[in-house]
């Protein structure tokens, strides 16, 4: 079996990240994957060992010209199957070239924000089949018309191995300059407005006069750096606020944490989330889309409805003061993260999907 996957991000992000996951877990397999990602992406270095990697011009959704170089791929590589893995142009350029190369198409859907009826009923004709993160995205897609035949859900997993070293706490408050007794919280998420980090700064005052050594770790890049920066500075809240950017040591830094924040508006599931529980780390999301999923609510975390800046500092709040039952739920979401979100279900459950749609039992 001869895959074309088809990833438009540029970073190793959540769902780049999982691409890679799965490129590498169906190459074990037996298949033979190919990807098409922009040039210079980091997923094109990160992929070599597991797929043939070809780097393409890919501007986003005005770019109707990447429907034509796709096709020409398609064309040349011959695969059996696209799959296309992302939007910003990939979802819809890639679901018209491969109806022109005459292949099954398979589409990831990794967001849950709705989208049209109309809009719905036209775009995902696409597509042979539909493969959703969580069963809230798949709710979404059900309540706007596609029928459930055409819709599955495979859930993203992680890779908990570098999750579950042992963190030296000590040495990393010490290279941030923080007291080694101060409690820490984090965000990991891209510095996008969806993901709710107003509502964490909003929420923050009223957790410091309660916590007032509390330190806020804020991981991630986007759009929003200089507004956050200027919004951190005009709360008085830089010294306790750190910006620490996109960094390669995420595992070795979040076991560290006392607290991941995680208050977004809407989320598909919420990789991040994953991330922590592996970790161990006790967690405050939203009641949103897939995060329920990820996050059981009184056992691996507390949610709270979205934008309830309240509840969300009353959450964190209460964790902050109850070191126990932060160990106990960071415990329980590790083994939930073990037993439920492994990197093969994820992998099998596309394979199975692939193999559908060609027919076949056996790459």
């Amino acid at each position: 079996m001869k895959v074309l996957h088809v990833e438009s991000g540029r970073y190793l992000y959540g769902g780049a990240r999982q691409v890679l996951y799965i490129l590498e877990g169906l190459k074990a397999r037996g298949v033979d994957n190919l990807l098409a990602c922009p040039a210079g992406s980091d997923i094109a270095a990160a992929a070599a060992d597991a797929a043939q990697v070809f780097e393409l011009p890919m501007h986003g959704d005005a770019d109707a010209a990447l429907a034509l170089r796709l096709y020409r791929l398609m064309r040349h590589q011959a695969p059996d199957l696209v799959h296309l893995h992302s939007r910003r142009g990939a979802d819809l350029f890639g679901g018209v070239a491969a109806r022109m190369a005459g292949l099954p198409c398979v589409l990831s859907r990794r967001v849950d924000n709705p989208e049209p009826r109309w809009l719905v009923g036209l775009k995902y004709r696409l597509f042979d089949h539909v493969v959703t993160i969580s069963e809230g995205i798949r709710q979404v897609l059900l309540d706007e018309g596609l029928a459930a035949d055409q819709v599955s859900c495979v859930r993203s997993a992680i890779d908990p191995t570098p999750y579950l070293a042992p963190c030296d706490r000590a040495a990393m408050r010490q290279g941030l300059g923080i007291a080694e007794d101060a409690p820490v919280a984090a965000m990991v998420a891209q510095l996008i407005e969806r993901k709710g980090h107003r509502h964490v700064l909003a929420a923050l005052p009223r957790v410091l006069e309660r916590h007032p050594s509390l330190h806020l770790l804020v991981f991630g890049r986007g759009p929003l750096e200089d507004s956050l920066r200027r919004s951190i500075a005009d709360a008085g809240l830089a010294s306790q606020v750190h910006l620490m950017g996109f960094v390669d040591d995420l595992p070795a830094r979040l076991g560290c944490i006392d607290l991941l924040l995680h208050p977004a508006d809407m989320e598909g599931l919420g990789v991040s989330l994953l991330q922590a529980a592996a970790a161990g780390v006790a967690i405050v999301a939203s009641r949103a889309g897939g995060m329920p999923e990820a996050v059981e609510d009184g056992v691996t975390g507390l949610l709270i409805a979205p934008g309830d800046v309240d509840a969300l500092a009353a959450a964190a709040i209460r964790l902050l003061d109850d070191p126990a039952l932060r160990a106990r739920m960071g415990a329980a979401g590790r083994r939930r993260v073990l037993d439920e979100f492994s990197v093969d279900t994820m992998c099998d459950g596309n394979l199975a999907v692939y193999r559908r749609l060609l027919g076949n039992a056996a790459p």
